[in-house]
């Protein structure tokens, strides 16, 4: 009984624990990637931007909704007109860096996260989370983004950023992506999306 009983733990946390690995779209679907400059492709020409590179992956549209400076509270206040204009299927929301250089309230930061989540979800598009990192000594996610990812059951991508930008090699300047960090975002994205017909 003891066995059987681990068994199912074991199972529970295999399928279950750190929420779905895969979004599943059409090949009509409406993608928005939702950021700041990490999104809008701060040091590189447009074509370089992940969201750019994941269109070419994917052979499907990707909006770049990414402004550059902004924290996740000026994000949150233009979300509902991103929702409506483009209706998404699936919406990749990368928000945090700012507020992490800016020394805003994580706090308010997932406070920020889990309203944009909500909303994406009551206008019918499926959502997946980019973790940005905290700063230290090493770069690692913010555990705010893993939070968020297991209550409302997303995928999240959760560890290729911070190590990105932790590899001076894949880097623009001290806090974006060069071209390969970008591609390599993107092709870690396009790994947990499913096109089906």
């Amino acid at each position: 009984m003891i066995r059987i009983t681990l068994l199912m733990f074991m199972l529970t946390c295999l399928y279950g624990c750190g929420g779905n690995n895969t979004v599943q779209i059409s090949p009509y679907a409406n993608i928005v990637a939702f950021g700041d400059s990490l999104t809008q492709g701060v040091g590189v020409d447009k074509s370089n931007s992940y969201p750019a590179k994941l269109a070419s992956e994917l052979g499907i549209e990707v909006i770049n909704s990414g402004i550059s400076g902004q924290t996740s509270s000026q994000g949150l206040a233009r979300l509902n007109n991103v929702l409506t204009t483009h209706t998404p299927s699936l919406i990749i929301i990368c928000y945090g860096g700012n507020d992490v250089l800016q020394n805003k309230s994580e706090t308010q930061l997932e406070a920020n996260l889990r309203q944009m989540i909500v909303r994406s979800k009551q206008h019918g598009a499926q959502v997946m989370l980019v973790a940005v990192p905290q700063f230290g000594l090493l770069l690692s996610p913010m555990p705010v983004y893993k939070k968020l990812a297991d209550e409302y059951d997303l995928v999240l991508i959760e560890d290729t950023l911070p190590d990105l930008l932790g590899d001076a090699s894949k880097k623009s300047d001290r806090v974006h992506l060069n071209a390969q960090g970008y591609a390599l975002l993107a092709s870690e994205i396009a790994k947990h999306i499913e096109i089906t017909n």
